[in-house]
């Protein structure tokens, strides 16, 4: 068991470091940092807009994190807010913040094939299950985020 939980902590840690190493890489060009890849992922995805709340649970932050992150995007023209400002009120992105999310999604897919690489149709389906499991599990022990 202990051998199993060192892989499981060194796979999801190394893993974690280079997906903030890539998303910082590719957001320099932007102005931007990789912890705005998220939100600018899921609003470019959900075109009606979404709640900092939500944003909160898409994206894994708590509340103070997606707040600096969605006053940095606002400042520099990328978000707008649906009328009010506050957390309950629809977020979506600008024409800049559409455009800058259309140039990261190239950088996206292709990070994804190199991720992906050398593992076959059926092992990424299983890969990609076993970890919405494991994220179930924890989640339904510890709450979510």
């Amino acid at each position: 068991m202990i051998h199993r939980f060192q892989e499981f902590l060194t796979g999801i840690t190394v893993c974690y470091k280079y997906i903030q190493r890539i998303k910082n890489m590719e957001m320099t060009e932007f102005g931007l940092k990789g912890i705005h890849v998220s939100c600018l992922f899921y609003l470019h995805n959900h075109p009606d807009g979404l709640t900092a709340a939500q944003l909160c649970g898409l994206c894994a932050e708590d509340k103070a994190t997606i707040s600096r992150i969605v006053a940095d995007l606002r400042a520099k023209g990328y978000i707008q807010t649906g009328g009010e400002k506050n957390y309950r009120a629809p977020l979506t992105l600008t024409e800049s913040g559409h455009g800058v999310a259309e140039k990261m999604e190239p950088a996206i897919l292709s990070w994804v094939s190199v991720g992906g690489d050398g593992l076959t149709e059926k092992q990424r389906t299983a890969f990609y299950k076993s970890l919405a499991q494991i994220s179930a599990n924890l989640s339904d022990k510890l709450g979510s985020f």
